[in-house]
C-alpha cells in the first residue's frame, strides 16, 4: 500500500509533466505560422516571376523570330559595293522592342547585340508584317482558355476568403498552382494586366491552407489571410510597408486584436526576405528624385486629384462591366479558349500602334518618369483610351491578371499630360516637370481604383525614399479615394482580379429588395429637445435598440442605446466631480447632443447589397429607410437630399440582424424573388405606430 504522502509528490510530478507539455503561447504560435506563410508565399512569388520572365522571352524571342521568318524571302545578290543602308524608324515594332513589353520580364536588360546582318527582304506589305504581334497574345489567350476551362476553379478571391474563415462559406482554398500558370502565360503573351493580383491571392489562398492544416481558430485563419495578403504584395512589388497596410486597409480585412498585427507584419517581412535573396534588392519600378519648385503647387496637385478620380471611375467601372453576368454567359457559350483568343486578338490589334499596351507597362511607366517624360501630350492622350481599352478586354475575356500595374500606368500617362498642360505645352507655369506629376498620378489613380490611400502613399513613398512628395501624394491620394467612394460607395472594386464567389453571392444581394431586411416593429420617433434620460426609460420599455431623432418635420438622425448611455454617464460624471452654479449650470443633455454621426440612410428602392455597403464599412447595426422621389435619393456611402429627409418619408429600420432574416428566408424558400408575404409588406410599409407618432405634431 502506497503512503498516502507520496501522493502529493506524485500529483506535482504529472502537474510538471503536463506544463512541460504545453504548447506555444497564441501569440508565439500565431507569429511562427505566419512566418511559414510569408516564406511560401515569397518562394511562390519568386517562382512566378521566373516563370513570367521565362514565357515572354521565349514568345517574343525565339517564336516571334521564327513568325518573321515565315514571310520573308531569299536577298538579293548585292551589288560590289553597297550604299550606306538607312533603316527604317518608328514603325510600331521598333517602337515594342525599344519600349519594351511593358516590362514583362523582371530580369535586368540584356547587353547591347552586335549590328546584325541585313536582312531578307520583306514579301509583305509593312503593316501585315507586324502580324506577329496579334498572333502572340491569341495563342497565349487560347492557352489560358484551356487552363481555365480544364483545371476548374482558379481560387477563391480576398472577400471569399475572410469569409471562408469566418465559417459563412465552406473553406476550399487552392495552392497557387493554376492561377499562377495562368498568369504568366497571360502577362507573358502580352494581356493588359498586372501581376500583383495574383501575387496578393495567392498568398491570401496558402494562408487559408495553412490554418486549416494547422487546425487553427477561425479569428487565427483571418490573421493568416491577411498575413498571406501582406506577404503576396510585400513580394510582389518589394515594398513590405505598403503590404502591411494594404492587408489592414482593405476592405476584405477584419482582423482583430494586436497578435493578428504582429502575424502580419512577420509575413510581410519574411516574404520580402526571400524575395530579395532570389530576384535582389533592386526596386521593382525605378522612379527619378521628386523635383520640388514651391509648396504652392499644392492646389495644382488636388487639380490631378480630381482627374485621377475620373480615371479610377472609369478604370473600375469597365473592369466590372466587363465582368457582368450577362456578357459572361455569353462568352462561356463559346468553345473553350476562344473568348480568351478572341481577346488576345484584339489586343495584339491595338499593339499594332500601340505596342505599350502589351503586359504590365513597367517600362513605360520608366519611361514616362524618365527627363522630361519624353513623350508628345497627343500620343499620351490616345494611349490613356487604349490602356483603358486593353484592360478592359483582357479582364472581360478570362485573362488572369490584376489591375494594380494597370492603375499605376495611368496614373503615370495622366500625371505627365496634366504636367505638361501645367508646363511648357500649355499654361507655362512654373511647376514641377511633367514626371513628378507622373509620380504622384500613379499614387492618385491606384488609392482610387483600390480604395486604399494608404497603400498608395506608402508605395510610392518606398519606391522613391524622397519625404518630399509624401505632401501632395496624401493631398491627391486621398482626394482621389474620396471622391470615388462618393460615387460608387463602399463596395470592394475587386481591382486584384474576379471573385467569382463573392460576385455570385453579391448577385443573391442585389435580387433581394432592402425592405426584406426591416425590423418588424417600427422605429421610435423623439424630439430632438427631449432629455436623455426620458428617452433611455422609453426606449428600454419598447425593448428597442436605437429611436430616430426629429426636429419637427425633419430628422435629424439616429441615436442608439449606448450613446444615450454614454451621455448619461458623461453627465452623471460632471455632476459628481464639479458642483453646479446658478451660473455655470450643468446641463441635462437632450437627444440632440446624444447624436454620434451623421444621418447613415438609404432609398426604399435600394437593395441588400447596398445596405451590406453602408452596414460593413461603417461599423452600424441599423440604417433608416425612406421613400424618396426617383432623382432625389442623395449619394452614398453619405449625402442628403437638399432640405433633408421628412418624417413622413420615414419607412423604418433595416437591420443586420434584418439581413440576415432576409437571407435565411431567402435560402429556405430555394427562389431568388426574396418578397415577403403581403400582409407583412403591408405592415412594413405603413407602421401604426410611426403614424401614430407623426400625429404628435413634431
Amino acid at each position: 500500500m502506497q503512503p498516502s504522502g507520496q501522493k502529493p509528490d506524485s500529483a506535482e510530478h504529472e502537474l510538471e509533466l503536463d506544463l512541460g507539455a504545453r504548447p506555444l503561447p497564441f501569440q508565439w504560435s500565431l507569429l511562427a505560422w505566419a512566418a511559414l506563410v510569408g516564406t511560401l508565399t515569397g518562394g511562390a512569388v519568386v517562382a512566378f516571376h521566373e516563370l513570367l520572365a521565362f514565357i515572354n522571352n521565349g514568345l517574343f524571342g525565339t517564336f516571334v523570330e521564327g513568325l518573321l521568318a515565315l514571310g520573308q524571302g531569299q536577298p538579293p545578290e548585292l551589288p560590289p559595293e553597297l550604299p550606306p543602308i538607312v533603316q527604317a524608324t518608328g514603325t510600331p515594332l521598333q517602337a515594342l522592342l525599344q519600349v519594351g513589353l511593358g516590362g514583362l520580364g523582371y530580369l535586368p536588360a540584356p547587353p547591347a547585340a552586335p549590328e546584325p546582318p541585313p536582312l531578307p527582304t520583306s514579301l509583305l506589305p509593312d503593316w501585315l508584317s507586324l502580324w506577329p504581334v496579334v498572333v502572340v497574345p491569341t495563342l497565349g489567350g487560347f492557352v489560358v482558355g484551356l487552363i481555365r476551362r480544364f483545371s476548374g476553379d482558379l481560387g477563391p478571391g480576398l472577400p471569399s476568403l475572410m469569409a471562408m474563415a469566418d465559417g459563412a462559406v465552406t473553406a476550399k482554398p487552392k495552392l497557387p498552382f493554376q492561377r499562377l500558370l495562368g498568369a504568366s502565360v497571360s502577362l507573358g503573351s502580352g494581356a493588359s494586366l498586372g501581376p500583383e493580383g495574383p501575387s496578393v491571392e495567392s498568398g491570401g489562398n496558402i494562408g487559408l491552407w495553412v490554418a486549416l492544416r494547422g487546425s487553427l481558430s477561425p479569428q487565427s485563419q483571418k490573421a493568416l489571410v491577411a498575413a498571406g495578403v501582406a506577404a503576396g504584395l510585400a513580394a510582389g512589388f518589394k515594398a513590405p510597408i505598403a503590404g502591411v497596410f494594404f492587408a489592414l486597409e482593405g476592405s476584405f480585412s477584419g482582423l482583430q486584436g494586436r497578435p493578428s498585427v504582429r502575424a502580419v507584419l512577420v509575413a510581410a517581412v519574411a516574404s520580402s526576405l526571400v524575395t530579395q535573396l532570389a530576384l535582389g534588392d533592386s526596386p521593382i519600378l525605378r522612379l527619378p528624385a521628386y523635383d520640388v519648385r514651391s509648396p504652392l503647387e499644392l492646389p495644382l496637385y488636388l487639380g490631378l486629384g480630381l482627374l485621377a478620380s475620373l480615371m479610377s471611375w472609369a478604370l473600375v467601372s469597365l473592369l466590372a462591366a466587363g465582368r457582368s453576368e450577362g456578357l459572361q454567359s455569353r462568352l462561356n457559350k463559346l468553345p473553350a479558349g476562344i473568348p480568351t483568343a478572341i481577346g488576345g486578338a484584339l489586343v495584339g490589334l491595338i499593339a499594332l500602334l500601340f505596342p505599350q499596351v502589351l503586359g504590365v507597362g513597367y517600362d513605360t511607366i520608366e519611361a514616362l518618369l524618365g527627363s522630361n517624360g519624353g513623350v508628345p501630350l497627343a500620343t499620351l492622350v490616345a494611349l490613356l483610351g487604349v490602356k483603358l481599352l486593353a484592360t478592359g478586354i483582357s479582364n472581360a475575356t478570362g485573362f488572369v491578371g490584376g489591375g494594380f500595374a494597370p492603375s499605376l500606368f495611368l496614373g503615370a500617362v495622366l500625371g505627365n499630360c496634366y504636367g505638361q498642360l501645367l508646363g511648357e505645352s500649355g499654361l507655362h507655369l512654373p511647376v514641377a516637370e511633367p514626371p513628378a506629376y507622373a509620380m504622384v498620378g500613379m499614387a492618385a489613380v491606384l488609392a482610387g481604383s483600390a480604395r486604399a490611400p494608404l497603400t498608395a502613399l506608402l508605395l510610392l513613398f518606398e519606391l522613391t525614399h524622397d519625404i518630399r512628395i509624401v505632401l501632395p501624394l496624401m493631398a491627391a491620394a486621398g482626394l482621389s479615394a474620396a471622391l470615388v467612394e462618393r460615387w460608387q460607395g463602399l463596395a470592394d472594386p475587386g481591382l486584384l482580379g474576379p471573385d467569382l464567389l463573392e460576385e455570385k453571392r453579391r448577385r443573391q444581394l442585389t435580387a433581394l429588395p432592402v425592405r426584406d431586411a426591416y425590423e418588424p416593429e417600427a422605429p421610435l420617433v423623439l424630439p430632438a429637445d427631449l432629455p436623455a434620460h426620458e428617452a433611455l426609460g422609453q426606449l428600454v420599455e419598447s425593448h428597442g435598440h436605437c429611436l430616430v431623432v426629429a426636429d419637427g418635420p425633419w430628422v435629424l438622425g439616429l441615436v442608439t442605446l449606448p450613446d444615450l448611455q454614454r451621455a448619461l454617464s458623461s453627465y452623471q460624471s460632471a455632476s459628481t466631480d464639479q458642483k453646479p452654479t446658478a451660473q455655470e449650470p450643468t446641463a441635462i443633455p437632450t437627444l440632440q447632443a446624444c447624436r454620434r454621426g451623421d444621418l447613415v440612410w438609404l432609398p426604399d428602392t435600394a437593395h441588400l447589397a447596398q445596405l451590406e455597403d453602408q452596414l460593413t464599412p461603417n461599423g452600424l447595426r441599423q440604417v433608416l429607410i425612406f421613400a424618396v422621389p426617383a432623382g432625389v435619393a442623395g449619394t452614398l456611402p453619405h449625402g442628403l437630399p437638399s432640405g433633408g429627409l421628412p418624417l413622413s418619408a420615414l419607412r423604418g429600420v433595416a437591420s443586420r440582424d434584418g439581413l440576415s432574416r432576409a437571407l435565411a428566408k431567402h435560402l429556405t424558400q430555394g427562389s431568388g424573388s426574396g418578397t415577403p408575404d403581403p400582409g407583412v409588406q403591408k405592415d412594413l410599409e405603413a407602421p401604426k405606430d410611426l403614424e401614430a407618432t407623426r400625429d404628435l405634431g413634431f
